[in-house]
């Protein structure tokens, strides 16, 4: 009787997430702004209470944090975007003469391989690329609800920097009393998850960004910008932006400079890899995501089945948020359920 009662459950736990998750992803565009406006806010938090502690009302302070941020997003991209648009354009045809060149190596290379294999290898991807890409028509629409989707993000993340944390009293008020304190300490660990992976991802970002765009100064590799700022957008994808960048300074610096500054560069962002996954990774993030390296590329690969790039970069703080709320619901004290950044405090 239990058995079959245990197997019901799982069966309804099963299908419910299924449903959950068909929800989730067919509201593409609203679950990528709440997605983003709680990543943001587990960042900004501080802020907002520092303003606080000044003496700064809290929505007069959310209001401040929020365009502050607005205004260090957009401050660059109207002073340099002229620059760094044409930059990005020169980056798209170095890539392409990188990609020629490697192929070119890979058909008169000490193994070398058939050049028509290779060719339909390219025009394979070059097609799936081009289908992916939207229609006129389709890219209109696509623009809308992406100006859509950050609109509402912005709001959101207003309203949960100013709200938050009544908002969520006020979900754990609505559960029995007797289930409320581990609902709340449960809640805690899974932001405190979710805010330790925001903060450190970002730390080690620009970390990546500096180290790279360093190197490439110092070897002379154009287009020095464009590439630390892939590089600093690529390391909020776990393991496999990082990976996909450092590629893409190291064809740029084989076009430009040759081999020899290929290979330096592909030392550099080798090392600054190794920086970051034996020293910082362990010393900013250690204490808050406790995840195996299989299961973060688990992760990513599922969020990029199921929502694109945005799926890529939610997958991971989603999964460290599961295992703390797993630990505090089975009675373990988790590593970061006390800190000040939890939605209760």
């Amino acid at each position: 009787m239990r058995a079959g009662l245990s197997c019901g459950s799982l069966l309804v736990i099963g299908f419910t997430v299924l449903l959950a998750a068909r929800v989730v992803v067919r509201l593409g565009p609203v679950t990528v702004a709440v997605a983003a406006a709680l990543l943001v806010a587990a960042l900004l938090l501080p802020v907002v209470d520092a303003l606080r502690r000044i003496g700064i009302p809290r929505g007069l302070s959310a209001f401040i944090t929020v365009l502050g941020l607005l205004a260090v997003l957009t401050g660059p991209l109207v002073l340099l975007g002229a620059r760094v648009a044409g930059q990005f354009g020169d980056l798209g045809r170095q890539l392409d003469e990188g990609v020629g060149r490697t192929r070119s190596w890979l058909i008169r290379g000490p193994a070398p391989l058939d050049a028509r294999q290779l060719d339909q290898l390219w025009r394979e991807l070059r097609g799936a690329l081009v289908d992916a890409a939207p229609a006129p028509v389709v890219g209109a629409s696509l623009v809308a609800e992406t100006l859509g989707a950050a609109a509402l993000a912005v709001v959101l993340l207003f309203l949960l920097l100013k709200d938050g944390r009544q908002m969520w009293g006020w979900l754990v008020g609505r559960l029995p009393e007797r289930h409320r304190g581990r609902a709340d300490r449960a809640g805690r660990a899974g932001w405190a998850a979710v805010a330790g992976y925001v903060r450190g991802t970002v730390i080690i970002a620009a970390v990546d960004a500096l180290g790279v765009g360093l190197a490439l100064l110092v070897v002379g590799v154009p287009l020095v910008l464009p590439l630390a700022l892939l590089t600093f957008v690529a390391a909020f994808v776990p393991i496999v932006g990082a990976t996909l960048a450092g590629a893409a300074a190291v064809l740029v610096a084989l076009v430009a400079d040759g081999p020899v500054a290929a290979l330096v560069v592909l030392a550099a962002v080798i090392g600054v890899q190794q920086v970051e996954g034996n020293l910082l990774q362990p010393l900013i993030m250690g204490r808050t995501v406790r995840l195996h390296p299989a299961v973060i590329l688990i992760a990513v690969a599922a969020g990029t089945v199921l929502a694109g790039v945005a799926g890529a970069v939610a997958a991971v703080p989603l999964c460290a948020a599961a295992y703390q709320i797993a630990l505090a619901l089975s009675g373990e004290a988790g590593p970061a359920s006390c800190t000040p950044s939890s939605p209760t405090h």
